[in-house]
């Protein structure tokens, strides 16, 4: 039977996609790209699901493309336009789904292994992760946004340390960097990536999709820009709720604030 290369599981409106090979660290080979985007773009019209978490099986997140492919097929192979051109690309893919995207990231996460972390909004690690960014020392460039989500998050110094040396950040550096938002024991990272999951779908239907607009598109343009959008976005959303819905929901907010303190 031919391997297969992604597990997708579905429970109470959480989907979790596992990038399924384990022997090879999870390389991107052009199997698992295609399951990937495919995948992604079967969740974007998928009205049950409201949370993704992406993860890798054994103890790698990903490895990045798939070498030994890359060299029976040349260099060129595993580039986004195999996909259909740059907004069709599988980075691209991930990052337009409009679910927020938890990447558990259970290992290595390399080179185009880190790109596909990076597409994600929100990481969780465990004390195995490592990343590396070893574009450099391959001699090839960054074509699925590294060079520049990298230095958004962690600052243009502390980006190029880690993509001029090609040297791995530990899992403490990158909680401490803001990379990860957290580092939890290896046999906690699942289950607490599906209460993340389930604290998103707690809130109201259609708010955190809107409020992953508004912070995407705000980040990619400039400070006032990004503003008048916040305001522009606000008040087309607000016309759609009414004072009551705010005060109930407001007042569950309070409640379960009370609850979590104890």
């Amino acid at each position: 039977m031919p391997e297969q290369v992604l597990k997708i599981e579905h429970d109470g409106g959480v989907a979790t996609l596992t990038m399924n090979r384990p022997d090879a660290r999870n390389a991107l080979n052009s199997a698992l790209r295609r399951a990937l985007r495919n995948a992604f773009v079967d969740l974007e019209r998928d009205a049950s699901v409201r949370a993704v978490i992406l993860t890798g099986a054994g103890n790698a997140f990903c490895a990045g493309l798939d070498l030994k492919e890359m060299g029976e097929r040349g260099p060129g192979a595993g580039g986004e336009g195999e996909a259909g051109g740059l907004r069709h690309g599988l980075v691209e893919t991930i990052e337009r789904c409009p679910h927020p995207v938890i990447g558990a990231i259970n290992g290595f996460a390399i080179t185009g292994g880190f790109e596909l972390a990076l597409a994600c909004d929100v990481l969780v690690g465990c004390p195995g992760t490592r990343f590396a960014d070893t574009h450099a020392r391959v001699g090839i460039l960054p074509g699925w946004g590294l060079s520049q989500k990298l230095p958004r998050v962690l600052g243009p110094v502390r980006a190029k340390l880690v993509s001029f040396t090609g040297n791995f950040i530990s899992a403490e550096e990158a909680e401490r960097w803001g990379l990860l938002a957290r580092v939890v024991p290896t046999e906690q990272l699942l289950p607490t990536c599906r209460q993340l999951a389930k604290d998103m779908l707690s809130c109201v239907p259609g708010a955190v999709e809107g409020y992953k607009r508004m912070i995407d598109a705000g980040y990619a343009i400039n400070y006032g820009d990004a503003r008048a959008l916040e305001v522009k976005l606000s008040n087309e959303h607000i016309r759609s709720v009414s004072a009551k819905d705010i005060a109930e929901r407001r007042a569950g907010v309070v409640a379960r604030g009370r609850s979590q303190s104890h």
